[in-house]
């Protein structure tokens, strides 16, 4: 039976693929890659095209296939899949460390790179092919045999304890539930949560009551909204002490995946040449020393202390007086802060929500796409899915398609928490055969119930903006060269400057006229309530960076600093709490135990990164502020300097192009309220 992974299509056949069918898939491709680099090696010429060209054909076959069982992993997880991935994991990281290490093969791309065609090939080309050279360095192809040996050791460990770290976070947080019976625990929750929860107890073979759990549709509701301070307690502890020594069921504590992980970086740092894996980790990004960063993190903290300690006296003050709390716990700030902005400002998140109906949202964010970008987006509705609740996009110009989207949006079991946007295929011109680049956009929304559909929040409205950015940095790029096209070889801090530039339409007026539609009524959010939510975007702003600051400077500090048997990871995030915090946790919280960003994700060293970005992202919107938020002729430079370049260029050069000058921070504290 032919398999169709390895069948050559438009769009994965997804009616067709089965769980059983990725091993075979991969383990023949990286037989027949094997083979091809023999070969290749073993010719007499080694050229751009003759060499290089064929084995990048080769690795993103593979890699649309490994792209694909990743993202089944992360949305249908099953006991199944689970070891499968395990296995396929430990195989596909032995198959990228030999190659990485393959010192014959790390010399030929250097002979292509020496030669008179170097200066030929285009810029995207010569981009690629450094990258390439930088990557064999940090994959220790210099290193002697037993070094190398070691260091593939590592890797594929690392693999394993960041797929256990992953694993015990979906496990524990989908473990906890609480079944309440009363509905005076849940007073002040809206009654679209509590539908949901009573759902939720009935999918659960309970009879009648309301069954609340850790997944954020659950979570957030009782913790902003929930009078009942006890309940925002137990909540609140049950979050934060998950996959912990701390936390009721111990069986999936991360305390000692989390040590082995950080051995495990250190000794890998120290094995390629660095002192700490933080400086491992700039390597492939945009700042350029530790001192840099944490230079940057500082400069940040100091300019927004001050405000995020006066916004928490005012949340002091106003819990007295109303509540007569006597201080502000670590479960109350939610909940505090949102009585205090309903008060202060009259926004009723609920009201507003019903303005935001998933399919009218949708309806406003392909409008300002086509605005900004002049690019089209339409549900292709004869596409195959992964899950029932998934729909496909096609996005065009003039008629041309351009790339494809797989949106998943809602939470449900053995799905990861959180929202991304995943690689199914990246855009590839090679040699005569053009591949579209078609993406993943996953977030974890409240389903739709009978009688109406998903209503997203402010805050869940501003993620799918954002999830969405990185959606048109994939898929709007021109590159053909699959390493350097879209979202690939971007550096890691420059990567969500596109996501966090589209959040800024979701506080435009002139935006939130094209999203906003009552889900019965179709009207648009009344100018009152724009108004009041307009007024609120820079509510909190110092409490939002100082905790930002924390989690990036705990992240940096750690992988920086870290000595095996000497730090304390505890005490490291007390140091940096001590500099940044102004509500301070309790001591049982683990925060940590649950930083799947850093240690089960891509961001290790580089949570940094979002702020980062974020000075870019705002220094960029500043031009269309200047120049009209909807400006044509602004979105295109925008698209053509840095959307359509993918990674082929520095990103530095693409921003200042696009900017006239370098970035500057004014930008991001102006957007925060904060006096320059």
């Amino acid at each position: 039976m032919t398999n169709p992974l390895l069948m050559p299509s438009k769009l994965p056949a997804f009616d067709q693929i089965k769980i059983t069918q990725f091993k075979p898939a991969l383990q023949q491709l990286m037989a027949e890659n094997r083979a091809l680099l023999s070969e290749l090696l073993a010719a007499d010429v080694r050229s751009w095209g003759t060499f290089a060209q064929p084995l990048a054909i080769a690795e993103e076959k593979l890699s649309h296939v490994w792209s694909l069982m990743s993202h089944y992993k992360a949305v249908l997880d099953s006991e199944e899949l689970r070891e499968l991935y395990k296995q396929m994991s430990a195989e596909i990281t032995d198959y990228h460390t030999q190659r990485g290490q393959n010192k014959e093969l790390y010399l030929a791309y250097q002979s292509i790179a020496d030669s008179a065609e170097y200066s030929a090939l285009n810029e995207a080309a010569q981009k690629s092919l450094l990258n390439i050279l930088r990557d064999f360095r940090l994959s220790g192809v210099a290193l002697p045999d037993d070094k190398k040996i070691r260091l593939a050791s590592i890797k594929k460990e690392l693999v394993t304890q960041t797929n256990q770290f992953a694993e015990n976070v979906l496990d524990a947080t989908q473990a906890w539930r609480k079944h309440i019976v009363s509905e005076q625990d849940l007073l002040g929750v809206p009654d679209s949560a509590k539908r949901m929860f009573a759902t939720k107890a009935v999918d659960k073979e309970h009879e009648g009551g309301w069954l609340i759990d850790l997944e954020m549709p659950s979570y957030l509701p009782v913790m902003t909204y929930a009078e009942n301070r006890d309940l925002r307690e137990e909540m609140y502890r049950a979050y934060l002490t998950r996959a912990s020594e701390q936390a009721s069921d111990k069986q999936w504590d991360n305390s000692s995946v989390i040590e082995k992980i950080l051995r495990l970086r250190k000794e890998m740092a120290s094995l390629l040449g660095f002192d700490n894996f933080s400086d491992l980790s700039l390597e492939r990004k945009m700042a350029e020393s530790s001192e840099q960063v944490m230079s940057f993190l500082t400069q940040l903290g100091e300019k927004s202390k001050a405000l995020a300690l006066q916004e928490k006296a005012q949340l002091a003050k106003f819990a007295r007086e109303k509540y007569g709390y006597d201080s502000i716990e670590a479960w109350d700030v939610l909940f505090l802060s949102e009585s205090l902005k309903q008060q202060k400002f009259e926004v009723e998140e609920e009201k507003i929500r019903a303005y935001f109906p998933l399919p009218r949202v949708l309806d406003g964010l392909f409008e300002i796409t086509k605005r900004l970008f002049d690019v089209d987006v339409s549900e292709h509705k004869d596409a195959k899915t992964p899950h029932p609740d998934t729909k496909c996009f096609a996005l065009s110009r003039q008629g041309e398609t351009l790339a494809y989207v797989y949106m998943d949006f809602y939470a449900r079991e053995g799905k990861r928490g959180g929202a991304w946007v995943g690689s199914c295929h990246r855009r590839s011109h090679l040699q005569r055969e053009l591949r579209l680049p078609i993406a993943f956009l996953v977030c974890n929304f409240t389903p739709p119930d009978k009688d109406r559909p998903s209503l997203l929040t402010h805050q869940e409205l501003t993620t799918l903006f954002h999830e969405f950015g990185h959606a048109l940095h994939y898929c709007l790029t021109t590159i053909d060269l699959p390493d350097v096209a879209g979202i690939s070889g971007v550096p890691w801090d420059a990567v969500e400057l596109p996501s966090q530039l589209m959040e800024n339409w979701c506080w435009a007026g002139e935006g939130l006229a094209l999203i906003s539609g009552h889900y019965e009524t179709g009207e648009r959010l009344p100018d009152t309530d724009l108004q009041k939510l307009l007024q609120v975007k820079n509510y909190h702003a110092g409490m939002l960076m100082a905790r930002q600051l924390e989690f990036a400077s705990f992240d940096f500090i750690l992988h920086r600093d870290y000595r095996a048997g000497e730090t304390k990871i505890a005490e490291i995030f007390k140091q940096v709490r001590d500099q940044f915090a102004v509500i301070q946790p309790p001591n049982y919280a683990r925060f940590s135990h649950a930083f799947t960003h850093i240690f089960a994700g891509g961001y290790a060293a580089g949570y940094y990164s979002y702020k980062w970005a974020e000075v870019l992202a705002a220094d960029a919107f500043s031009a269309f502020e200047e120049e009209g938020i909807f400006n044509a002729k602004t979105g295109k430079r925008f698209r053509s300097e840095l959307l359509e370049l993918g990674g082929s260029r520095d990103i530095s050069v693409m921003f200042k192009s696009f900017r006239g000058r370098e970035a500057r921070v004014d930008a991001l504290l102006g957007q925060m309220g904060i006096e320059v």
